[in-house]
């Protein structure tokens, strides 16, 4: 069968994605002390803070036309790492196919998969400004998760984006580990993705990271 390359998002699930890299791509928000974080590890209200210390930071960062596409690769792939929980996203991405693969291409996987999120988005955040962010109601989900709920302001009067963050206690602090965008969770959709790539080559694992690799190297070279 013929190769696929992960599908390309509606517009709508584009910009989900881009905020999603914006938040990730901003300064480290000043935490409270260690303590006063497991303290307040399981009450919705210090997830809601979280989100809306990014959310706020993410919108000066964006505007700021002195990052590099280099620069801001750099602070994008740090950042990335200290406030989403990327190895659970990643294996809740690959769903079954994760105990298909060995040793060998789970670790090119996950390699690949934070590859590409950071080539991918970290230069089209770089367009992503005008907007404001308004962090509303959070809400307890099982022992250790909070949903937080918040909106995207757009200028010139375009309706606004519902944007929800599941965030998880862990290690006495917080990790977002899904963006639900217009009741749209982007974990799932890029579940669903990667398994149409698998899927159409034969339930060959390897076409996947060949895909990855393929998408990089095409964002690279913009």
């Amino acid at each position: 069968m013929n190769k696929q390359t992960p599908h390309r998002r509606s517009p709508l699930a584009g910009a989900a994605l881009l905020m999603l890299a914006g938040v990730a791509a901003v300064a480290v928000p000043v935490l409270a002390p260690a303590t006063a974080i497991a303290q307040n590890a399981k009450n919705p209200q210090a997830a809601a803070d979280f989100v809306q210390s990014l959310g706020d930071r993410a919108i000066a960062t964006l505007a700021d036309p002195k990052v590099s596409k280099d620069q801001a690769k750099s602070v994008f792939r740090e950042l990335l790492n200290q406030n989403f929980d990327i190895n659970t996203i990643s294996r809740f991405v690959l769903g079954r196919y994760w105990n298909a693969a060995n040793d060998t291409q789970k670790k090119e996987y996950q390699s690949l998969f934070e590859q590409m999120i950071v080539e991918v988005y970290a230069e089209r955040f770089s367009q992503y400004a005008g907007e404001k962010f308004k962090v509303g109601a959070a809400q307890a989900s099982g022992e250790n998760d909070a949903v937080v709920t918040s909106q995207v302001l757009r200028p010139g009067g375009q309706p606004p984006v519902n944007v929800s963050w599941r965030v998880r206690s862990k290690d006495g602090g917080h990790k977002i580990i899904d963006v639900i965008v217009e009741n749209v969770s982007m974990s799932v959709t890029q579940r669903s993705e990667f398994a149409s790539v698998i899927e159409s080559n034969g339930g060959r694992f390897d076409a996947l990271l060949e895909a990855l690799r393929q998408r990089i190297q095409t964002a690279d070279a913009k």
